[in-house]
C-alpha cells in the first residue's frame, strides 16, 4: 500500500511539473511513465537550444525559474513549516530522529548559543566529522545567524586539519569523538576558542550545549545580503594541489535548490540515504538540503561499510540513492548484495566522478532501477546538469534551468559546435563568488564575463545533453596526441579479471608521457600484465597502448567522493623510479 501511494504521489507531482513546463514551453509533452525500473518522465523530441545572437552558447531547455532573494535559513525554514510533524532526519547508527519542527527548533538554539558566545555574522565555524543529524543543526543554525560554515574532510591528518582551520580563519570547531586525537594535535598550532563534540569528551564542550540553549539570543534581526554574504566555505578536493576554499553565497545555494526541483522529483514519502559525506558539496546540497526542501526523510550513515549500507537500504526502505561510482561498482558486482531485499529502491543518481557505460548497465540490470548521472562542481554549488526524466546512458543529462554552457577549444579558445570536443564552460546563478584568499585562482577559473571553466573535456549532443570524456589536466600527451585516461579505464573495466583501475601518464623523455595502468583484480582472478596490455592493444588506436606498463595494486586511491587520486599514483611511480 505504501509503495503504491508513493507512486501515486510521485506521479501526481511529476504530472504537475510537466504540465507546468508544458504551459510555458509547448516543446514538452505530457507523456509520463513512473514506476519501479521505469521512473522517468519522457519528453517530446528535443534539440539543443542556442541563445539568441549567441556564439555557440547553449541554454537549458527547461524554462527559467525565479529565485527568492532570501537567506538559506529563511528559504529552508519556510519549507520546514509545511511538514512540521514528519520525520526530517534520522541517524541509522543511533536511531535518533527529529521531526521538521524539532530540527528547526534545534537550529534556532544553535544560532542562539553561538550568538551568546560572541560569534557573529561573517565569523567562520568549522565542522570536522561524519554524517549525523547534528551536522544539519549546525549548518542551518550557522546560516540563520549569518555565520559561515566551513567543512573539513574527516580523513584529514592533524596537519591538514590545522592548515584548513588556519586558512579558513575558523573561530570555533565542531567534531565527533572518534576524531578527538587528531583535533587535539591540530589545535596545538591554531587559535580555536571553542570546540564542541558530538559524543563523549572530557576536555571540550558537548554539542548538546548548543542544542539545549534557551533560544533567547537568536539573532532574528541579523541582516543577510543573500547575493554577497557567504553561507558556506567548502574546500575543493585538491587532487592536483592544495585544497582551495570555495566561497558560496546564500543566493548560490538557494538558486541551486530551486534549479533542482524541476529535474529531481522528490515527494514527502521518499526516504533518501545520506551515505556520501556532508562535508562534500554533493552530500551537503543535493542530498541533505534537496531532501529537506521537499519534506522527505533523510537517513544518515557515518561512512560506507557494506553490511551497514545494505542493512540500512533494507530496514529503512530507502527509495532514492545518491551515490558515486565506487558504490555503484560494489552494488553491481558484489555477491553479498543479492542477500538483501532492496525492492524499495526506485531511483539512483551518480555524480562526483566519471561513470562508465558498462558499469551503468550492470547496475541497472542487477538492481532493476534507472541509474541517472548528474554533473557539477563545488564551484557550481554544485549541480549544473542532471538526468532524471530520461536516463540516457553515457551522458550527464540536460542542463538545469537558468544555466548556459559552451564548449571551448583548449588551444584556440573558440567556441565549438555540436559533437566537437573541448573544455566545458558554465554560466548561471550557482557559480561561486570566487576562491577564498586566492584572486589568481579565481581569475584563472572565471572569465571576465562570468564563464566558469570546468576543466572537464566533453561535447554537446543534438538532444541537449552533454558527454564528459576526460579531465583537461588529466589528459595524457603521447607524442603530442591526447590520450584520455577515462577511455582506457572504461575499456579495462570490461575485462573479466579487472575489478578497478586507474590510468596515468608516465613521464618519458622521447614521447612526453606513456599511458600506465594500475589495476585491482577481482577475487581469485589470474591475469598477467602482458595479457592486459594485449587486450588494450587490440581495442584502441596504437598511440593509446599501455606503453607505460601495468602494475597490480590492492586498491585504487580515491577521494571520499570517488575521484581517483592520480597524484598519489604519480608519487608512487616516482618513488619506484628512485
Amino acid at each position: 500500500m505504501r509503495t503504491a501511494l508513493l507512486f501515486l504521489l510521485r506521479q501526481k507531482r511529476a504530472i504537475s511539473l510537466v504540465q507546468q513546463f508544458s504551459s510555458r514551453s509547448p516543446a514538452l509533452s505530457q507523456n509520463l511513465n513512473v514506476g519501479r525500473g521505469q521512473r522517468s518522465i519522457t519528453t517530446s523530441k528535443r534539440h539543443l537550444s542556442l541563445e539568441a545572437g549567441s556564439d555557440l552558447i547553449y541554454k537549458s531547455q527547461f524554462p527559467d525559474v525565479t529565485f527568492p532573494d532570501v537567506s538559506l535559513a529563511e528559504y529552508i525554514f519556510s519549507c520546514f513549516n509545511k511538514f512540521s510533524n514528519k520525520i526530517a532526519i534520522k541517524d541509522f547508527s543511533t536511531g535518533a530522529s527529529y521531526t521538521y519542527t524539532e530540527l528547526k527548533d534545534r537550529c534556532i538554539k544553535v544560532a542562539s548559543c553561538l550568538t551568546r558566545l560572541g560569534y557573529k555574522k561573517g565569523d567562520v565555524v568549522a565542522y570536522y566529522g561524519v554524517n549525523n543529524p547534528e551536522f544539519a543543526m549546525l549548518f542551518l543554525g550557522c546560516a540563520a545567524a549569518g555565520i559561515i560554515l566551513t567543512t573539513a574532510n574527516p580523513a584529514y591528518t592533524p596537519g591538514e586539519l590545522a592548515r584548513h582551520l588556519e586558512h579558513s580563519g575558523s573561530a570555533a570547531l565542531v567534531t565527533v569523538a572518534p576524531l578527538l586525537n587528531n583535533v587535539k594535535e591540530a589545535l596545538k598550532t591554531t587559535n580555536i576558542k571553542n570546540v564542541f563534540v558530538v559524543g563523549n569528551s572530557d576536555c571540550y564542550h558537548p554539542f548538546s550545549m548548543l542544542t539545549e540553549d534557551d533560544g533567547k539570543a537568536f539573532p532574528e534581526h541579523v541582516q543577510i545580503s543573500p547575493r554577497e554574504d557567504l553561507l558556506v566555505l567548502p574546500y575543493s578536493s585538491g587532487t592536483t594541489g592544495l585544497p582551495k576554499g570555495v566561497m558560496l553565497t546564500h543566493y548560490n545555494i538557494v538558486c541551486n535548490l530551486c534549479q533542482l526541483r524541476p529535474s529531481v522529483v522528490t515527494v514527502p514519502e521518499d526516504n533518501n540515504l545520506a551515505v556520501l559525506p556532508f562535508f562534500h558539496i554533493y552530500g551537503m546540497v543535493p542530498i541533505l538540503l534537496g531532501t529537506l526542501q521537499d519534506g522527505a526523510t533523510i537517513i544518515t550513515l557515518p561512512r560506507f561499510e557494506p553490511d551497514m549500507f545494505l542493512t540500512s537500504l533494507q530496514k529503512e526502505k530507502i527509495t532514492n540513492l545518491y551515490i558515486v561510482p565506487p558504490i555503484i561498482l560494489f552494488m553491481a558486482k558484489h555477491p553479498v548484495v543479492q542477500k538483501f531485499d532492496l525492492s524499495s529502491l526506485q531511483f539512483a543518481i551518480s555524480a562526483a566522478a566519471p561513470l562508465g557505460d558498462n558499469l551503468t548497465h550492470e547496475f541497472m540490470d542487477r538492481l532493476k532501477i534507472p541509474l541517472a548521472q548528474g554533473y557539477g562542481l563545488t564551484e557550481t554549488s554544485p549541480v549544473t546538469h542532471v538526468d532524471q526524466r530520461e536516463v540516457t546512458v553515457g551522458t550527464i543529462g540536460p542542463m538545469i534551468p537558468n544555466t548556459s554552457a559552451k564548449i571551448v577549444d583548449v588551444e584556440s579558445g573558440k567556441a565549438l559546435p555540436v559533437r566537437k570536443e573541448g573544455e566545458i564552460w558554465i554560466k548561471g546563478p550557482q557559480i561561486m563568488k570566487g576562491y577564498f584568499k586566492n584572486e589568481k585562482a579565481t581569475y584563472d577559473m572565471i572569465t571576465s564575463d562570468g564563464w566558469l571553466k570546468t576543466g572537464d573535456i566533453g561535447y554537446a549532443r543534438e538532444d541537449g545533453r552533454h558527454v564528459i570524456t576526460d579531465r583537461l589536466k588529466e589528459l595524457i600527451k603521447y607524442k603530442g596526441l591526447q590520450v584520455a585516461p577515462a577511455e582506457l579505464e572504461n575499456l579495462l573495466l570490461k575485462h573479466p579479471a579487472v575489478q578497478d583501475v586507474a590510468v596515468i601518464g608516465m613521464p618519458d623523455d622521447e614521447a612526453g608521457e606513456l599511458p600506465r595502468a594500475y589495476i585491482v583484480t577481482k577475487p581469485n582472478a589470474k591475469v598477467s600484465a602482458e595479457e592486459i596490455m594485449k587486450y588494450v592493444e587490440e581495442n584502441v588506436a596504437a598511440y593509446k597502448k599501455l606503453r607505460g606498463g601495468v602494475e597490480f595494486i590492492p586498491e585504487i586511491p580515491k577521494t571520499a567522493s570517488g575521484k581517483i587520486l592520480r597524484r598519489v599514483l604519480k608519487d608512487r611511480l616516482i618513488s619506484s623510479q628512485l
